[in-house]
């Protein structure tokens, strides 16, 4: 490891496991990778998914929080992390991670299933949702996740973390700007100062905080620090049009007016991606949701706060 090491870690008692899932995409197979937290045989599942440029590891502090109620899994989607990069890059939309997640579910075999995304995470679980409400095999129901025609896994509360049905072109612009950029550093140090740079949304934090943030995201590679995720995710995120943008936020806001089950909005006060009005506007419209916002932050909150964290575990385990 070169110059100096990321933060000291908690305990390997209070680290993930890792495993992987095989997932189909046009292009063939992919392994996805999955870190799991807690009773690996409790049949009660929280899926925690991650924003366009992080990993599963966001959700840490989340998931010891709620260990020991749930099984919690947050999966590197596909060309993050330890997940597989995939053949052609025009499968880094969100029809393929919904699809992945199928297949992820499909493994977790729940009980009851409940979701915590943020950004794209929280358009991926909308995606699922959608399929619910239109599928009889994925609609609400006691039994266990199949593919086929029977009733399948009861979704329970859903958690949208910054993110919403109408897409803001300037914060979805300055995502882009740096979303394909190839960057290596020589210390970790210098990787830290990028991600405070680029994430400064993320709101305050301490020093251990922001290298805990840094440590997934920038990895060692022949004694450079450089991003963890394959750059052609920017490739289709790039070719996206207007009219493609609002065809899109037509069948999310379908998905979000027939959800079918309660969901909690969080929003950073100073968020350029989900905007005040769009979130009010979900909360008209739904009369399942409710919503929390954060001062002194942006895009997006990054649930390491005890206030944070506090109201998704006070949301998720309310009777």
């Amino acid at each position: 490891m070169s110059s100096a090491s990321p933060a000291a870690r908690p305990s390997p008692a209070d680290e993930p496991r890792l495993d992987f899932v095989a997932c189909a995409s046009p292009a063939g197979l992919h392994r996805m990778a999955y870190w799991e937290w807690g009773d690996p045989d409790n049949a009660r599942v929280l899926v925690c998914v991650h924003g366009l440029t992080r990993t599963g590891r966001d959700f840490d502090p989340l998931a010891r929080a709620l260990g020991r109620e749930y099984r919690v899994v947050c999966p590197d989607v596909a060309g993050r992390g330890r997940s597989d990069w995939l053949i052609d890059p025009n499968g880094y939309v969100i029809p393929q991670y919904v699809a992945d997640m199928v297949t992820l579910v499909a493994r977790l075999n729940p009980a009851r299933l409940d979701w915590v995304g943020t950004s794209m995470g929280g358009l991926i679980g909308l995606g699922l949702a959608g399929m619910a409400a239109v599928s009889p095999a994925l609609r609400p129901a006691r039994g266990s996740w199949g593919l086929g025609a029977a009733a399948d896994v009861p979704l329970g509360r859903m958690v949208f973390n910054d993110i919403g049905p109408a897409l803001n072109a300037g914060g979805l612009a300055r995502i882009g700007e740096y979303v394909g950029q190839a960057l290596g550093f020589d210390r970790f140090e210098q990787a830290v100062d990028y991600v405070r740079t680029v994430s400064a949304g993320f709101g305050p934090h301490d020093a251990a905080g922001w290298d805990a943030l840094t440590e997934h995201v920038f990895v060692e590679r022949d004694g450079r620090w450089v991003k963890h995720y394959d750059l052609r995710l920017a490739e289709p995120f790039a070719l996206q049009t207007p009219e493609a943008t609002a065809a899109a936020e037509t069948l999310l806001w379908q998905a979000w007016d027939h959800l079918p089950v309660p969901s909690l909005i969080l929003r950073g006060a100073q968020s350029d991606i989900l905007t005040r009005d769009t979130a009010r506007r979900m909360v008209e419209r739904n009369p399942r949701a409710r919503l929390v916002e954060f001062d002194g932050v942006g895009h997006a909150p990054t649930l390491r706060a005890d206030e944070q964290i506090a109201a998704v575990r006070d949301f998720l385990l309310a009777p």
